[in-house]
């Protein structure tokens, strides 16, 4: 098992800047793929970023491309999403996902989730 705690949310003008950062506890020896995904009300949740267990492959969504930056350090067991540019249609709770495997773009292959942080962003 793996237990995945964000932080980092929160409410934030459009154009700044948020990092979050997702740390991970349990089985984090075998370094799992991890990813970001977030939902907007009344939408599915969303792919937006992952990254492989070496942190040597990453993945973006079209949206999120050249704005966000996925990261890990594997010897704190925390991966981190730098958010710039924020745009209103960022706001979504935001999860972070982990598998044991290679990093993926579907929330299928994910097997444990955190509890999700919010991040608003306003005009």
């Amino acid at each position: 098992h793996v237990q995945l705690v964000e932080s980092g949310g929160g409410l934030v003008q459009s154009g700044r800047s948020l990092i979050f950062s997702c740390a991970a506890s349990g089985r984090t020896f075998s370094n799992p793929a991890m990813a970001w995904f977030r939902q907007a009300p009344g939408n599915e949740r969303r792919f937006v970023s992952s990254i492989s267990g070496s942190g040597g492959s990453t993945y973006y969504t079209d949206s999120v491309k050249g704005r966000f930056t996925i990261s890990r350090d594997n010897a704190k067991n925390t991966v981190y999403l730098q958010m710039n540019s924020l745009k209103p249609e960022d706001t979504a709770v935001y999860y972070c996902a982990a598998r044991f495997g290679s990093a993926a773009t579907s929330r299928a292959f994910y097997n444990y989730w955190g509890q999700g942080t919010q991040v608003t962003v306003s005009l």
